[in-house]
């Protein structure tokens, strides 16, 4: 290929007027002149040089082409070493975009959580379990919220300072838990500014109220589930009126006890009470019993009535020798009627010898 583009060369010098054998004649405005090793000789036309454009003061001003291939240099695409390819930057670009747009355009939901949908920072809606497709941030952002986990608020103390009023003017230390979990998440985010401290109030009024209703017996004794009950209600109610998303799942009284100055009197009180009630417990066991067995007396007498109206005679003499049997069975005494017996055998003293032989 050399040789024959060097022919070519050749032959176009032979037959232009303005060039001689070794390129340009001379013509023109005189700015080409043959290199100082004498060109490229006869096989190949002599480099040619180009005009460069000049500003008003006469500086060279560079062409498009070098302008574009310094900027490229500039910008690591001319391939100097230690610096990366344009490429590679650019593919790393779209890289961490489309991993953005993944990370911020694709939920996936648990089934017990709810995806809040901000807009602008403005509430939108809400994302049901699975997986959801929302718009990039920060124009849409996705803030998950469990609704099945059970919370739990502790309220009150032993020894605390803080006692709550009974209906029979008393003093009573409480201590409780209160159990709950959100119903609507986009109501408790957005429409109390703290609904924890919410909680604790709401639970405190509400108990404040229905232990100033009780006697301290009830608070302290049997009446702790209905107590419990009726702070729920009323929790709930408040709750509802706020619009705050919560549901009150229940309430558990930890500890009821009267104030620590007088708690060792309360609790001699109440020992006393616990023996009061077993010797009552007692006495109507007790009584139970005699009235089971008086019932039973009378059961069996009017057994022998029927009999005795059936045969008056006959229910006459068993009833006389019953008797009898069971009253000399108990005495030193023998009665014998037959004839020839002698009055001196001394029967009782044999009977009891037998008694003692039996009773070893």
């Amino acid at each position: 290929m050399n040789i024959l583009s060097g022919w070519g060369a050749r032959a176009r010098g032979l037959y232009a007027d303005n060039k001689g054998p070794w390129g340009s004649s001379g013509g023109g405005d005189g700015d080409d002149t043959p290199p100082p090793d004498g060109g490229s000789g006869p096989w190949g036309e002599p480099p040619k040089r180009g005009k460069r454009s000049s500003g008003p003061s006469g500086v060279p001003t560079p062409s498009i082409d070098e302008f574009l291939r310094r900027s490229r240099a500039r910008f690591g695409g001319g391939g100097f070493p230690g610096r990366p390819d344009g490429s590679i930057i650019m593919w790393a670009v779209i890289a961490f975009v489309s991993l953005f747009l993944l990370l911020t355009t694709v939920h996936s939901i648990a089934p017990g959580q709810r995806g809040v949908v901000t807009q602008f920072g403005r509430y939108n809606r809400t994302l049901p379990p699975g997986v959801s497709f929302t718009l990039p941030a920060p124009i849409e952002r996705v803030k998950k919220i469990n609704i099945e986990s059970i919370r739990t608020i502790d309220l009150g103390s032993a020894g605390s300072d803080d006692l709550m009023l009974t209906g029979d003017q008393n003093l009573l230390d409480l201590a409780y838990s209160v159990r709950w979990n959100i119903r609507t998440p986009e109501l408790y985010l957005y429409q109390l500014a703290q609904p924890d401290d919410t909680i604790r109030e709401v639970a405190e009024s509400s108990m404040r109220a229905v232990v100033s209703q009780v006697t301290l017996n009830d608070a302290m004794g049997d009446k702790r589930a209905e107590i419990e009950q009726r702070v729920v209600e009323n929790m709930q109610r408040i709750l509802d009126s706020y619009r705050s998303g919560i549901r009150v799942q229940g309430i558990a009284i930890k500890q009821a006890d009267p104030p620590d100055a007088v708690n060792d009197a309360f609790k001699q009180v109440t020992a006393a009470q616990q023996d009061a009630q077993t010797y009552i417990n007692t006495a109507n066991a007790y009584s139970l019993q005699l009235r089971q067995q008086a019932q039973g007396e009378a059961t069996a007498f009017d057994k022998v009535y029927e009999q005795y109206k059936l045969a008056p005679g006959v229910t006459r003499r068993r009833m006389y020798y019953e008797t009898m049997e069971d009253v000399l069975s108990k005495v030193d005494k023998t009665i014998i009627e037959a004839p020839g017996v002698t009055p001196y055998l001394p029967l009782p003293q044999v009977q009891k010898e037998q008694r003692r032989e039996a009773a070893q």
